[in-house]
């Protein structure tokens, strides 16, 4: 048993002892959110005094501690992993979940990997990493890593299909009867999206958090194939499912597809009803949910309380700020407006995270054109900055909530993925400082729309052979806030602004103009991007609190940018093939969007269809020039594949329940706080303490609903993150990486692989390093294979299978610069060929592998079918 597997057994042996404590008020306390602003945090659930229990506090953002003070602000995903760096992928989730922990909170409500980018408009791709699977997989490997090592539970989100802003809640403010369906096969949900999570899964995630949309017609909250049978029994997850924030829609059947936790626990924000709480209470008492169900619910939790060591690791005062008011003295209870207290202690919990955060920034920046325009020397004869986004929000970095407003530079999208600023370094201050260092000349017209201006000093930088910096960008978030008409998802993919018109302006007087980008994702700048008068472009992505001193870093040289692009970067917006579903196309019923692309999003789709892009997926330029060779690939000895067989124990319950309902009722002379959850019934009548007219009505739940008896393991299943054989490396590759230049620099070599099939993309990622190779200098790199690397889904066998067809492996520097490539030799049977005939036992420990739902390993063998409801009963 590895290091791992020993924590975890020992966090669910705690779990298990306490649990076995409780009553079934203080289980189902554990499981209910108290309801929006009833405590300190975004999301906060029952505790249990009796036991010295503190209820969780969790808390946003991605990128940094939402809504509090004195804490850092973190470049966002998708430029975090435009560094392609495993370590600062690690170093980002250790700092966060450092300050979270000093926060007093719980469980951080990140890293996103939901969406995964299938449209590039899509308002929060900028959360999460990249629209390959692999490079987000990994990068979400690395982030639970470091933010649970840093002790504190990581909720990864938002599972599943959750590719666009627009209906994802369904009736605001389209008045529709149902959020939107994201109806995807099981090709494309194994090989594509739910990818990321069994990484996610395999570093040991202690929650995921489940999302608003539904897939195939079943809310993603209540869908028991997606909960129960493809995340806890495939995948193996063993913590617990939390929903995003009101995306519960039922109250049992939720409880059986396998939700584990409510949040923030009321039915709507602030109404004082939930779904669960007293309801939670009633189902278990009358029969409906069974108590195996409820246990499994509270042991998950709790596990992941130990698991990251949160009883040796709160601080005083947890939570030690509030979410509502950043005033010293508040109300804890804020909604109600009840119990005036200290509520915020101001603690400073950003350390020296400032200079990682200026490295991730710096190093997740990439150059995208140089025609010898960079790096400068500061002494130019006149530098001009241009574009409001190179300025100052004219309302400071924090003046609008949540960040809803694209008014001066652009470090973080807006929702609630965000986090406040302490500080915000814009390029122009970084900049005038750098060239006033050197005794430089700098002027700057930050007004998009002062044409005028921006000619005269162009025109005039132009005469003197200075430099033009022009700053522009795109935004984009979530779509409760509307920014300049976007709900969220962008509305195109031009720069806003008046961007395009500021650089033609710039560039029609100077023959020397650096543009510099800060967006969301891919924009098109077909427009100049080959004006000879450009001569160089950057994207800066979305780079936090030290955006400024990055970017001033890269553009005078004291840093090597070795940034790539983790997007494709096309001419049009048709070039893409996806796109946002902008308009109802279901009546007043839930829209229907089709995945019909399938595995072929971003740069696999442009593939597919021979697209050439400006920038394709993985590009990125440096100082230096690198070059490779020296290709090797070594089969190593595998035992072939065998198929998860055996069964689970048998559900298991904890402690005993009484079934008198008098026990339940709330307590004599007790003192509610309004509108806050409680687990207590109302009256000794059940039904009168639902509240339900329809309470006792005969319904039929699915097969298997309450099955507690021992269930099959599914082939691709037994471990976390699914079969231990889809991660044993069937080869290890390595090719020689040389630094042709005359200054040290960072190079990413790739590796791709060809699955050879018909239907399989021409390429795809999957194994990466950043070498830093100093000048004349050559570095070795090394990267392995997997048997998961290797395979296609089957969905016959319901299993991954690695095909006849020939195997191609590509080492290069991006998606279209692979100068070295081999065969892979897949004869004989060491290297990974599937055994359909043989299998693997696997009667370990029970590890959360549980279908409650009916969807038993074996009795679903056929292909998944879009548009079918495989659970969520409403």
């Amino acid at each position: 048993m590895g290091r791992r597997a020993r924590r975890v057994a020992d966090a669910y042996a705690k779990a298990k002892d306490f649990v076995s404590q409780l009553t079934l008020l203080e289980k189902v306390n554990l499981t209910t959110g108290v309801g929006w602003e009833g405590e300190k945090c975004v999301g906060n659930q029952g505790s249990i005094p009796r036991l010295g229990f503190r209820a969780l506090c969790l808390q946003d953002s991605p990128l940094g501690i939402r809504f509090a003070d004195f804490a850092s602000a973190f470049p966002a995903g998708v430029t975090i992993a435009a560094t392609w760096d495993r370590k600062l992928f690690y170093k980002r989730g250790f700092d966060m979940g450092t300050e979270h922990r000093l926060k007093g909170i719980d469980v951080q409500l990140g890293p996103a990997i939901g969406p995964l980018g299938r449209s590039p408009e899509g308002g929060r791709n900028w959360e999460g990493f990249s629209p390959e699977p692999a490079l987000t997989g990994i990068a979400v490997y690395e982030t639970v890593k470091g933010i649970q090592d840093a002790g504190v539970i990581a909720c990864t989100k938002h599972y599943i299909a959750n590719e666009q802003e627009h209906f994802r809640q369904g009736p605001p403010p389209a008045n529709l009867t149902a959020a939107i369906s994201s109806n995807v096969d099981d090709v494309t949900m194994h090989e594509l999206y739910l990818w990321p999570f069994a990484d996610a899964v395999k570093a040991g995630t202690g929650s995921i958090m489940c999302s608003y949309n539904q897939v195939n017609n079943s809310y993603a909250c209540q869908n028991s194939y997606l909960l129960n049978y493809l995340l806890k029994n495939e995948l193996g997850f063993q913590g617990f499912v939390v929903s995003d924030w009101s995306a519960q829609h039922s109250g049992v059947s939720s409880a059986l597809a396998g939700l584990d936790m409510t949040m923030p626990g009321d039915v709507s924000f602030d109404s004082g009803t939930s779904y669960w709480g007293p309801n939670l209470t009633i189902a278990v008492l009358n029969g409906t949910v069974p108590q195996w169900r409820l246990d499994d619910m509270a042991i998950r939790i709790v596990a992941a309380w130990y698991f990251v060591d949160r009883e040796n690791s709160d601080v005083e005062n947890a939570p030690n700020f509030s979410s509502w008011t950043q005033d010293t003295f508040g109300f804890e209870h804020f909604y109600a407006q009840e119990d005036y207290t200290q509520v915020n202690y101001h603690v400073d919990v950003q350390k020296e995270h400032f200079a990682d955060i200026r490295e991730f920034a710096v190093k997740g920046t990439v150059l995208l054109k140089n025609e010898g325009a960079l790096p400068l020397t500061g002494k130019e004869k006149l530098t001009a900055v241009f574009g409001s986004d190179a300025a100052e929000n004219q309302y400071g970095p924090n003046g609008c909530a949540d960040r809803g407003c694209d008014n001066g530079t652009l470090a973080m999208g807006w929702g609630s993925g965000t986090a406040n600023f302490p500080y915000l370094i814009t390029p122009l201050e970084a900049i005038k400082a750098e060239v006033r260092s050197n005794r430089g000349a700098i002027e700057s017209v930050t007004d998009d729309y002062a044409y005028s201006q921006i000619a005269a000093l162009a025109r005039r930088v132009g005469d003197v052979d200075g430099v033009s910096l022009v700053f522009v960008n795109s935004d984009a978030g979530e779509g409760y806030i509307v920014v300049d008409g976007n709900e969220g998802d962008r509305n195109n993919l031009t720069l806003w602004h008046n961007g395009d018109t500021l650089i033609q302006n710039v560039t029609s007087q100077c023959n020397n103009t650096v543009i510099v980008m800060h967006t969301v994702g891919p924009v098109l700048v077909q427009p100049w991007y080959d004006n000879p008068n450009v001569t160089a472009i950057i994207w800066a992505g979305i780079p936090g609190q030290e955006s400024g001193n990055a970017i001033t870093d890269i553009i005078f040289g004291k840093q090597n940018p070795g940034g790539k692009t983790p997007f494709t970067w096309g001419e049009t917006r048709e070039d893409y093939g996806t796109d946002v579903l902008y308009e109802p196309n279901n009546g007043v019923l839930a829209p229907q969007d089709d995945f019909n692309e399938g595995i072929f999003i971003d740069y696999r789709h442009f593939d597919k269809y021979n697209i050439t892009p400006i920038y394709e997926f993985g590009f990125g330029l440096s100082y230096t020039t690198f070059s490779f060779s020296n290709l090797k690939v070594e089969a190593l000895s595998a035992a072939p594949y065998t198929p998860t067989t055996g069964q689970t124990p048998p559900a298991p319950t904890y402690g005993s329940i009484s079934n008198d309902s008098a026990e339940y009722v709330v307590p004599a002379n007790f003192s509610r706080v309004y509108a806050y959850i409680y687990p207590y019934l109302n009256s000794t009548s059940l039904s009168n303490s639902s509240g339900d007219p329809q309470y006792g009505i005969d319904y039929t739940w699915p097969e298997g609903s309450y099955d507690s008896s021992a269930q099959p393991y599914v082939p691709a299943g037994g471990a976390p993150g699914g079969n231990e054989g889809l991660w044993e490396t069937l080869y290890t590759v390595s090719a020689t990486v040389t630094n042709n230049g005359t200054c040290a620099g960072d190079e990413v070599p790739q590796l791709y692989v060809n699955l050879g099939g018909p239907y399989d993309a021409k390429v795809i990622l999957r194994n990466f390093d950043r070498l830093t190779i100093e000048a004349g200098a050559s570095e070795t790199f090394v990267a392995n294979i997997t048997r998961r690397d290797l395979s296609n889904w089957d969905t016959v066998s319901q299993d991954w299978v690695i095909s006849n067809y020939t195997k191609t492996v590509y080492v290069g520097s991006s998606s279209r610069n692979l100068p070295l490539s081999q065969k892979l030799d897949m004869s004989g049977s060491s290297p990974g060929g599937y055994n359909g005939g043989s299998s693997s036992s696997n009667s370990g420990g029970w590890s959360g592998g549980h279908s409650s739902t009916g969807w038993h390993g074996g009795h679903r063998t056929a292909g998944w079918n879009p548009g079918s409801s495989s659970g969520g009963w409403h």
